[in-house]
């Protein structure tokens, strides 16, 4: 221990406690503030993720509420008309004969046939809009994972392969 009390240098200390606070200095400002900044860029993006899906999850389930009060909906309008044409029919059975009963049928199929393609139709938007909503959602999150276009052509290429109608 004395040896090195012995052999201190100030230059040499001065020269090295220089160095040190210049690299220092030069890590700060080149590489930790660079990697502090690309941390909260990232933890910003998760940040969104996950406000953006919790967002489209809020959304899909507004659309799954809305779906099912169209559901019931129809069915009531459904069950109304089939009420309406039971009771024209039996009131048509109580009045006429056959020509009647004829009639009340042709109505009943029709009332049929009408709630058929109204629920035919309010599922066909229902699909419609879940799918808008799901491209647009899609279409975020590709934007920030994939960097070029290539990969996107790609992703894109292979989402419409995957796709059925109905």
């Amino acid at each position: 221990m004395e040896k090195l009390v012995n052999d201190f240098a100030y230059g040499l200390f001065f020269w090295q406690a220089l160095i040190l606070i210049v690299l220092i200095l030069l890590l700060r400002k080149y590489a930790w503030r660079p990697v502090l900044n690309s941390l909260d860029k990232r933890e910003q993006g998760i940040k969104d993720a996950l406000d953006s899906a919790e967002k489209a999850r809020l959304e899909m389930k507004n659309l799954q509420a809305n779906n099912e009060k169209m559901k019931k909906e129809a069915r009531e309008e459904r069950d109304e008309l089939l009420k309406e044409a039971r009771q024209i029919k039996e009131k048509m059975i109580a009045d006429a004969s056959g020509e009647a009963e004829e009639k009340a049928n042709a109505m009943i199929l029709k009332a049929q046939e009408s709630i058929r393609t109204e629920k035919q139709a309010a599922l066909s938007e229902i699909k419609a809009q879940v799918a808008s909503l799901s491209i647009e959602i899609a279409e975020k999150v590709v934007k920030k994972e994939l960097d070029n276009k290539e990969d996107q052509m790609r992703l894109v290429d292979n989402m419409l392969d995957d796709v059925k109608l109905n």
